[in-house]
């Protein structure tokens, strides 16, 4: 009998190997298909194939191939750049897999489009405008009024979003979204959108159904690199009630609800307004918080409804989750980082991860990828959470060496390394 396998299309260090834990437990041989193979540090048990990822075409010749030694139970993918979402189910289409409606993941993938369809439905929503040229953005936050959010209408991980709260950070973010800095797959589209001012929020669905709420918060300005998360977040009955309802009404003017969906809101003096639907898995090791705190195995579930078999979304138990990523304040050389053990020690601490390694050079990218690592501790008590994870967090700590300004050249040669 052949090896039924699990394809998943590129890679997440944060979701990747709880993927690979799930699908062994499933009784299914992981195997990846990436355009960088070696990239990635992978862990044990997964084959990795190298193919363009974002050519359907040379992805059904590949999985063709794969069919004729393995039982492919089912395809899945991660969302580095969420096109893949889409690429994931016309791949399932094509060979009668259980998957998501490309043509719903698409429209989400483009935020303008999205906007529309959602403003369309009365969803509520800040105001936005879109723009190709640096004079259309200086005219479209006219039209809104300072400060505005730029950023690209396709993209993920908060790469090139910003908060522009005068004419001079407006020209500035223009020249690096338009001057080569920031890569653009398609012409370039930029979103500017109203900053939405009040507490962030992200609902986390399986289905049509809200798994959690999870309260988050941000770095400093004018990036939005998450820095914290507390689930569930401290919110009331009726606030609860209120995000539930707008996150179900998003769906059904997407068509969405096959598997998983995250949506994040600001909570405003009108009540909460969506900032963004993401069709996809919410990425950054979520899952595994939101397991901690309710015991909703979401990336177990999502992968039987993609070789399908029934999922099960009962909650087991409640306590709260607390997270802090570890963002560094400078650019330089990490000459060392400290105290990862003595702070995973620490009771009521889950887990403690470090990305990097001294003598690696830091360049920080206003971005997701920005973090060098993370805390989670978890307590039946908010307050004690919190305490829990201030005394590990007071544990870590690091040395970073500036350096003189780069050369542009030497600056692009970082860049390919930080990618």
């Amino acid at each position: 009998m052949a090896k039924r396998a699990l394809i998943m299309v590129e890679w997440s260090r944060g979701n990747g190997p709880l993927y690979i834990q799930a699908a062994h437990h499933l009784g299914l041989y992981p195997i990846a298909l990436t355009a960088h193979p070696t990239q990635h540090d992978y862990p044990k048990g997964i084959e990795a194939i190298r193919i363009d990822t974002h050519d359907l075409d040379p992805l059904i010749r590949e999985c063709s191939r794969l069919r004729e030694t393995y039982d492919i139970a089912g395809i899945t993918g991660f969302a580095g750049d969420e096109s893949v979402s889409a690429t994931v189910g016309k791949l399932c289409r094509h060979f009668d897999l259980p998957g998501p409606n490309p043509a719903s993941i698409e429209q989400c993938c483009d935020k303008f489009l999205q906007r529309g369809i959602l403003a369309k439905a009365g969803v509520p929503m800040p105001a936005y405008r879109l723009a190709a040229n640096a004079a259309e953005i200086e005219r479209s936050a006219a039209d809104i009024g300072l400060p505005v959010i730029v950023k690209p209408a396709v993209g993920s991980d908060s790469r090139g979003v910003r908060l522009c709260r005068n004419l001079d950070e407006i020209v500035e973010h223009s020249l690096f979204l338009l001057g080569g800095k920031h890569i653009w797959r398609s012409p370039p589209r930029i979103l500017v959108e109203e900053f939405a001012q009040g507490p962030h929020y992200i609902a986390h669905l399986m289905g049509n159904e809200v798994i959690a709420i999870a309260a988050t918060e941000f770095g400093p300005p004018p990036h939005f690199v998450f820095r914290g998360y507390t689930l569930p977040a401290p919110l009331t009955d009726d606030a609860c009630k209120s995000i539930t309802e707008v996150s179900l009404s998003c769906l059904r003017a997407l068509d969405l609800g096959w598997g998983p969906t995250c949506i994040e809101f600001r909570w405003t003096k009108h009540g909460p307004v969506v900032i963004e639907v993401n069709p996809r898995m919410p990425g950054g090791g979520d899952p595994k918080l939101i397991q901690l705190a309710c015991g909703v195995d979401l990336v177990t579930e999502h992968l039987k409804l993609v070789i399908g078999e029934e999922r099960v979304l009962r909650k087991r138990h409640s306590q709260t989750v607390v997270a802090r990523s570890l963002l560094p304040d400078r650019d330089g050389i990490l000459d060392w980082i400290d105290g990862g053990n003595r702070a995973a020690a620490v009771p009521g601490v889950a887990e403690v991860k470090l990305y990097v390694k001294p003598k690696i050079p830091i360049v920080r990218k206003g971005d997701n990828r920005d973090s060098m690592g993370y805390v989670v501790a978890a307590s039946p008590s908010h307050a004690e959470a919190e305490a829990i994870l201030k005394r590990a967090v007071d544990l870590i700590s690091w040395s970073i060496t500036a350096l003189p300004p780069l050369r542009e050249q030497e600056q692009s040669e970082q860049d390919v390394y930080q990618h």
